[in-house]
This record gives structure tokens, sequence and C-alpha cells, in this order.
């Protein structure tokens, strides 16, 4: 045996030692999930509710992890299987969740994870895999907590979280709700998937609280996506979709016409409430064609999450008053890789022109001295409309960052060609 073998043995040991000896069970809440699955899931029962999906994970900066990994990623899966929705989530959503009809509630109340349905392995490199595939309602449900449980796992097993100051990262982010508050900015805490812990965004939610609760404000904090932390800290969960309900629908449909079926089962489903439409799924021209009088009317807004924040508003100020709608009436939420920064310099912009927020997400839940924050994804990739078809058809995103298209090369050139982007 070589040394590089001796040497990786021992490794794959202490990761099983780890393993066995150091394992804690990270979600522990059924509503410790982004608002926007729960929303979704909804709309997929009632719209879709015999779809079949297959997801993959994706890593953009293609870490090797330690040994063990995916053992112990698997494990945590399989703890999931014991969460289950409690009264008082159940309640606490019903209060501040109006718009989700009721017997959505009672499909919960039965919602158990299956962790067979989720395939994770690690290549010989280290490098991670994590495939889900199975009905979309009953699959939809892992994305946002497998993404935190590997982001916050990957830190207990490189021993990075042993330098994690929360009293200090309670004061960094009451800092950061003093800038935002300060400069006029609404926004809300979107960091669930790729925080280093759940205490990071505990900390976090809790200093954006108590800050803007501290006196008047010309900004808002306006609350969480994370459903469990919203009801711990009596706050609004906010969330209402995300690009896996578009590209699903592309998959069935064909991209063409994605978003207008998206956005006729979703006005079928809340009747004209949760009315932030996220745009950019197969990139901003298919979608205006789609984007018609009666969607703008309906739609509160639009959500930008790729491409220039500058350029993007701008486009969706031209289509509003080519509609004849004042856009300063329509509400323009900014999720695109934002800090502080960043998102006082577009208030400043975008303030007489639209109604901006913002949804932050990892720069307030992974911004510790010393830590690369996460860059990993779940992408839904491959749909049937049926469990009878004998065939899935893939699908795909296709960003306003080229560099953020998901899903299989060929698969993005095909959809790419369909909708003249090429």
């Amino acid at each position: 045996m070589t040394v590089f073998r001796i040497v990786r043995q021992i490794f794959i040991f202490a990761a099983i030692d780890w393993t066995c000896c150091h394992m804690r069970q990270i979600i522990t809440h059924f509503t410790d999930d982004d608002l926007y699955k729960f929303t979704m899931c909804c709309a997929v029962i009632d719209n879709f509710p015999r779809a079949q999906v297959k997801y993959t994970f994706t890593d953009r900066d293609d870490t090797v992890y330690p040994p063990g990994f995916a053992d112990a990623l698997s494990e945590q899966i399989r703890m999931l299987e014991s969460v289950v929705i409690t009264d008082e989530e159940i309640a606490f959503m019903k209060k501040r969740c109006c718009y989700i009809p009721g017997w959505f509630y009672n499909y919960l109340k039965g919602f158990r994870f299956d962790h067979e349905r989720v395939n994770a392995f690690q290549d010989r490199e280290g490098k991670l895999h994590v495939e889900i595939e199975g009905s979309w309602s009953d699959t939809i449900l892992f994305e946002v907590k497998i993404l935190a449980i590997i982001s916050e796992l990957y830190y207990m097993m490189t021993g990075k979280d042993k330098c994690f100051d929360y009293d200090a990262y309670y004061r960094k982010s009451y800092e950061k709700a003093e800038r935002l508050l300060g400069a006029g900015c609404v926004y809300s805490d979107f960091g669930t998937r790729r925080r280093v812990s759940f205490e990071a965004e505990d900390t976090v939610v809790k200093a954006m609280k108590d800050c803007y609760r501290s006196r008047q404000w010309e900004g808002r904090f306006v609350g969480t996506s994370n459903v469990y932390l919203a009801m711990k800290h009596d706050l609004l969960p906010v969330g209402t979709m995300a690009h896996e309900f578009i590209c699903a629908i592309g998959g069935m449909y064909g991209p063409q016409m994605a978003n207008h079926i998206a956005m006729d089962s979703w006005r079928n489903t809340f009747r004209g409430a949760l009315g932030t439409y996220l745009y950019d799924s197969f990139g901003w021209e298919i979608f205006s064609l789609n984007f018609s009088e009666d969607f703008a009317n309906l739609f509160k807004g639009l959500r930008v999450d790729s491409g220039d924040n500058y350029d993007q508003l701008m486009r969706i100020v031209g289509k509003y008053r080519s509609l004849g709608i004042d856009p300063k009436t329509k509400q323009v939420i900014f999720s695109n890789a934002l800090d502080v920064d960043r998102a006082i310099g577009i208030q400043k912009y975008a303030v007489g022109l639209c109604q901006p927020s913002f949804g932050i997400g990892t720069h307030f839940t992974n911004d510790f001295a010393g830590v690369k924050p996460m860059n990993i994804v779940i992408k839904l990739v491959a749909v049937k409309i049926t469990e009878s078809w004998s065939f899935y058809n893939d699908t795909c995103k296709i960003s306003e960052d080229a560099g953020k298209h998901t899903g299989n090369p060929e698969v993005v050139r095909r959809f790419m060609q369909a909708l003249n982007l090429e």
C-alpha cells in the first residue's frame, strides 16, 4: 500500500470516527425552511399533482469535501424522517400565511421525508454528488434543508465552526441593519440555504429585529424567508416562488410558454396573493413576451435574481411603461448576490423608479472572517407530467448571467436555440 493510500485510509477512519462520535441532528424543525418551498409545494399539488422530477446538486467551486462527508450527509437526511410539523407551526402559518389554502396543512400533517429519494456520494476526488428523484410534491421540500445541512456540516467536519464568535456576529449584523435601515432600504433575510449554521441565521434575524425595533427608521426590516425563525421571532415569513417552478413547467411544455403557464397556475392557486414573480428562468426576452397587461396588473411586482441589477431594473421599468402602467406603483425585489453596499447603491438609484426592496442571503448568514461562503445549489433538471410516462423531459435554467446557467450544457444549448438566444 502506498503512503498516499495509507494517509487516505487514516483520514477515512478519522471521518468515520468523527461521524460516530460527533454527529448531531442539524435540521430539527419542519419549518426550518424557506417559505417559497411551502408555497410552491401547494401550487404543485394544486396544478401538477402527478408530476415526477429529478434534482441534482452543483458545487460551483468544485469543493473537495472531507472523506466520509457523503455518509454523514446521508445520515442527516435519514434524520429528517423524524422531523414532522407541529401544531404550533401550523397555527403560526395559518395566522401569518392566510393565502395558503386550509387543505394544504392537512397534507403537511401527513408529510414524511423519505431518505430513499436521495442518493448522496463522493467520487474519487472527494467531490460531492447528490441526486433526488420522485413525485414533485414529495421531493420539493428536500432542497433547502439539504443545502443548509451541507453548508453547516462542511464547517463542522472541517473544524471551521470552532472560530465562530456569535456575540461578535450579532454586533456585526446589528451594524448592517443600521446602515440598511438608515438608507431607507426595505429588506428581508434570505439566508437559509448557505448559512454557516442555524445559530448564525438565528443570530442575524434577532439582530435585525432588535435594531429595527430600537427606534423609528426610514427603512424597514420586513422579516425572514425562514418560516421557523419568523415564528420564533414573531416576524413575517416572506417569499413566493423559485426558478424550480418555471423550469419544471418548461420541461413539461417547453420554454416558450413556461412563464405564461406558471403565472396562470400561480393565479389559479393563490388568487392574486403572493404576487411577486421571478422572471429570469429562461431570460428576459421570452418572459417579456409572456408578460401581458393582465399579468402585469395582477402581479404586484418582479424579482431580479441575475444579470446587472441596474440594467434589469430599466428593462422592468420600460416594460411597465410600454403597458401604460406606472412602475412607481410596482415592487421590484432585488436578490442577486447582494451585500449592504450594493443594496444601498441600488436603493438610491431605484427609489424614484419603483418600490425597491431587497432579499439578502449569504452576506447575512455566511460572513465570518476567514470563511469562504459555499457556492452550492440544487436544481430541478428533469420532469415528466405523470408517473405513467416512461421517460423524463430534460430542463434547465437560462440565467441573465451566462455563468449561472444550470443544467446539462446540451440541454441549455437546445433551450437557447428554441428561444432564439444563440
